[in-house]
């Protein structure tokens, strides 16, 4: 059975002009229980994580900075979120609902967090609404607990996950995987061990095809035996970000690739949702619902 972090109390912590793309964290899981995708016990509410693990990824100061509100200015505006307490309590238990996601992918073989995909947090600084780099913890997390020994890190957010690849830079032991908007955010890329940089306006058919291409070759190459899948929808041709040209239904073939592939392969599989900038945010909470129900048919 899939399992969500859900974490409806921390759903608005943010000024009337921050809040409207945080509305898809409530709208979404309303959405799957509405439709019956899902039911409410599948669902979880993390509690905060505890400090032990952030300090696996992140560094001591940075992390006390953030608990003590005192970032200095410079680094606080490269978040693009102001810092309150309610904004680092949220990211606290965000990391917490991806690590207690893992044991339960291990468990039953897949499970989702409705945020996180923080992927542009570093190892000490943030940046672009990113704070806690939630998949980077929970990465660490597995293998100091020894639970998983070679991991594969799918990114596939429209941005590059610039944090993500920095972290694990010089560990053997995680790969990490971007497929992303050549010319979009962040305009200075880190190196993964794998990037794929795609033109404005790419489609379906090439997305799909390079996307294909390459998962075989990954699994083969890589041998995983943990997958983490950053799962945006910041690939629409609609949304207001992301600059590529991916339909509803293309995008949610992007899915069934890498959770059929993960499924077939019997590797558990955490998935965090990432972004969704799209005007529409019926579109947006339409688009990640269908990661929902195409994890529903391959692995229910």
């Amino acid at each position: 059975m899939i399992r969500i972090a859900h974490h409806p109390i921390y759903a608005h912590p943010l000024p009337d002009g921050h809040r409207f793309p945080m509305l898809k964290y409530e709208l979404l899981p309303e959405q799957l229980l509405r439709e019956g995708t899902c039911t409410r016990e599948q669902f979880f509410t993390p509690t905060r994580i505890a400090d032990k693990h952030v300090l696996r990824t992140h560094s001591m100061v940075y992390f006390q900075q953030l608990l003590d509100l005192s970032l200095p200015k410079k680094e606080a505006r490269k978040i693009g979120f102001p810092l309150s307490k309610k904004l680092i309590d949220r990211e606290c238990i965000i990391a917490q609902g991806t690590l207690k996601g893992c044991d339960y992918a291990l468990a039953h073989g897949i499970s989702f967090n409705i945020a996180g995909g923080t992927h542009h947090a570093f190892f000490d600084r943030g940046e672009a609404f990113c704070l806690l780099n939630d998949q980077g913890i929970a990465a660490n997390y597995l293998l100091h607990n020894k639970a998983a020994k070679q991991l594969l890190i799918i990114d596939l957010d429209v941005h590059q996950g610039n944090g993500t690849a920095a972290l694990f830079a010089q560990n053997p032991h995680v790969f990490t995987f971007s497929m992303h908007g050549k010319s979009n955010y962040p305009f200075q890329k880190e190196r993964s061990d794998l990037d794929i940089a795609l033109a404005d306006n790419t489609t379906d058919t090439e997305y799909l095809r390079l996307l294909t291409k390459q998962l075989d070759k990954l699994f083969d190459q890589v041998v995983p035996d943990f997958v983490f899948y950053l799962c945006g929808v910041d690939v629409l041709k609609e949304d207001k970000l992301g600059r590529l040209s991916l339909s509803l239904e293309g995008t949610k073939e992007r899915d069934t690739l890498v959770l059929s592939a993960c499924h077939q392969r019997n590797i558990p599989v955490q998935c965090s949702m990432g972004g969704g900038y799209a005007p529409d945010v019926n579109l947006i909470v339409e688009a990640h619902a269908n990661t929902y129900r195409t994890a529903e048919d391959i692995f229910g």
